[in-house]
């Protein structure tokens, strides 16, 4: 199972592997506190993409058409998230207040698709 998190939330056992996917480690958050089982920043959009983006949701629609297009460059990464998702649950962390508009609700959708 695919989940996704705010990295600020409690970790619980049913996340099962925890994926960090910002580019920037998150404000604040120890590496102990955060329990990140691996920091895949390179997935994340670009540093172009995410400054243009700046969580302005009048942009998302545009955000996620560009950053499906990046995601599509990046096979090697995506394919260490499905390989983990074979070998159990595992949950995509993010750092942004905004829980429905940021970077591992578009990655979320791409791995559904791309199965």
């Amino acid at each position: 199972m695919l989940r996704i998190k705010r990295v600020y939330d409690a970790p619980s056992l049913s996340d099962g592997f925890r994926i960090l996917v910002d580019r920037l480690w998150p404000r604040g958050l120890t590496k102990e506190k955060a329990k990140v089982d691996l920091w895949l920043k390179d997935v994340a959009p670009s540093n172009e993409l995410r400054q243009w983006f700046a969580h302005d949701d009048t942009k998302w629609a545009e955000f996620r058409k560009k950053y499906f297009s990046e995601l599509a460059e990046k096979r090697d990464l995506v394919d260490i998230i499905v390989r983990k998702m074979k070998e159990g649950n595992v949950t995509l962390l993010f750092g942004a207040r905004d829980e429905e508009h940021n970077d591992a609700v578009v990655l979320k959708v791409y791995l559904a698709r791309s199965k």
